[in-house]
């Protein structure tokens, strides 16, 4: 996995630091999936689970897609950002994560949706969290990946910040109590950071 040097956060909630650039950052996207095309990390114990849901898998990948069960994920790797402190990514048979077919859509949110579960039951917390990421212990914004893509893109010009846009994840990341710990330290820094105080 790619490293850089940890930045300074002074804000914890759940065990991640918060950085605060994620409220002032300006996005845009039109998703499409292409998020997806370089693969995704999932934890070890989300790993086995979709393992687990293989057979209701197979029956929804399309020709794009392989039903090669082996074929789908990459070796485990030592990554302390992950719960368990192990990674495990997903293969990229034609150029995209084993389960985005395609449409540009999820496979694992296709099959919580038709059994009625939260669209993300499934879902590997990597994948619903980009574009912010958790690196080296802090929630942060992945901008590597981002500039990668076509269709999401830094946008100086938009209204809507990161933070707005991903507000649905972040509270499926945080829960509801946690994320209200995260919005009353947003309130806290935008406070300061449009009366020109300098942060620390």
């Amino acid at each position: 996995m790619e490293t850089k040097t940890q930045p300074k956060f002074s804000k914890e909630i759940n065990g991640v630091y918060i950085d605060p650039q994620i409220f002032t950052f300006k996005f845009a996207c039109k998703c499409g999936g292409e998020c997806c095309n370089y693969g995704v990390y999932t934890d070890l114990k989300e790993h086995e689970y979709i393992l687990t849901l293989k057979d209701k898998i197979i029956p929804l990948l399309d020709e794009t897609q392989t039903k090669v069960i082996d074929e789908w994920f990459e070796e485990p790797e030592e990554d302390e950002d992950f719960e368990s402190g192990v990674a495990v990514g997903t293969e990229i048979p034609n150029g995209k994560c084993t389960f985005l077919d395609k449409n540009g859509l999820c496979t694992l949110q296709k099959l919580a949706m038709i059994e009625g579960e939260h669209k993300w039951k499934y879902k590997p917390i990597y994948c619903v969290l980009f574009p912010l990421t958790v690196f080296e212990g802090a929630l942060t914004i992945d901008d590597e990946h981002i500039d990668r893509l076509k269709t999401c893109s830094k946008d100086p010009l938009k209204e809507t910040t990161i933070y707005e846009a991903c507000r649905e994840e972040l509270i499926h990341f945080f829960g509801q109590d946690n994320f209200i710990e995260l919005e009353k330290y947003k309130n806290e820094y935008l406070s300061e950071y449009y009366s020109g105080v300098e942060k620390k």
